[in-house]
């Protein structure tokens, strides 16, 4: 949704996790985007609208972490740079593009996700889930998920109080959903390595760690020690759990928002002391800032979104 005028600041790129989409993001996409700044949600390969690949190599952290940076490169075209946001098993595919060394990341804000894998409750659920799936020959697993979600997440979405609309959309999105691609990025969320120390790069981009304080999947204090072993900024939203941004989306996009400025007046700042040492001789360049343009609609992709976050019931 469209920010009124002209945007002054660097665009956003906003990435959803497990079983999600850029639908994930509606509910906080007009603040973002009334702060001055294109805002665009993805859905990742093989996710709802998003064709996707046969064979697990399509989506391999790598293969997944490559796809972001083009879009990257698409949203901040000419160098202006971007800021990337991932949510859960989006942050971690989010972090292996910077761990890749994306050129033009401005900063990295990693919601309701963790330092590696999915411990707990919620893992061994998508254990149940994967096993269920991944027996089936892989022509079948379309009907495996569609069974699942029938005799499972459906009941489940209607007793948690779901208006129809939204089963309806979530039953949608499931079954659209590729389930090569559901296979391979569950079995990713159980097996991710701990990579918060190749991520502590005190030289890299700002990162902000955020999440709420009833998080289910990774705990609060897990996702505290991952952002002291950054060096992140680190935010708790009182009363939100796994999706901060459905369930305290004003508060969300103020911390998002006050982040991303903070991290564009470090660029100018940066840039202004690289001139000032290249007038006094030799010396390090700063970082050159730019601005971003107005939030786009959604259209597959490259779509700016909607929120229904992964797992949890829309409001």
């Amino acid at each position: 949704m469209p920010g009124s005028g002209v945007s002054e600041r660097k665009p956003a790129l906003l990435v959803p996790g497990y079983t999600g989409s850029k639908e994930d993001f509606l509910a906080v996409l007009q603040p973002l985007a009334a702060a001055g700044r294109r805002v665009v949600a993805i859905d990742m390969r093989g996710q709802y609208e998003t064709p996707g690949e046969p064979g697990h190599r399509h989506y391999a952290p790598d293969a997944l972490a490559a796809d972001l940076a083009g879009l990257a490169a698409a949203v901040g075209p000419d160098g202006r740079g971007v800021h990337l946001l991932g949510h859960s098993l989006g942050g971690l595919i989010a972090r292996q593009a910077v761990l890749a060394r994306t050129t033009g990341i401005s900063s990295l804000t990693l919601v309701g996700s963790g330092p590696g894998a999915l411990r707990g409750q919620r893992a061994a659920a998508l254990r149940t889930m994967l096993a269920h799936v991944a027996e089936a020959r892989p022509a079948r697993r379309a009907e495996r998920i569609r069974q699942l979600w029938e005799t499972d997440l459906e009941p489940q979405a209607v007793a948690d109080g779901a208006p129809a609309h939204i089963v309806a959309f979530l039953r949608e999105r499931m079954l659209r959903s590729c389930p090569e691609g559901l296979v391979a990025m569950g079995q990713y969320l159980l097996s991710c390595p701990d990579q918060t120390a190749a991520l502590a790069d005190p030289g890299g981009s700002p990162v902000l760690v955020l999440y709420g304080e009833n998080d289910d999947a990774w705990t609060p204090a897990t996702q505290d020690r991952m952002a002291r072993r950054l060096g992140a900024q680190r935010v708790c939203i009182p009363a939100a759990a796994h999706s901060p941004a459905v369930e305290a989306p004003e508060t969300t996009a103020s911390a998002l928002t006050s982040f991303w400025n903070a991290a564009e007046c470090g660029e100018r700042r940066r840039k202004a002391d690289g001139q000032g040492a290249a007038a006094a001789g030799p010396g390090s360049l700063g970082v050159v800032s730019a601005g971003a343009a107005a939030a786009s609609p959604s259209h597959g992709r490259l779509g700016a979104a909607a929120a229904m976050p992964s797992g949890h019931r829309p409001r």
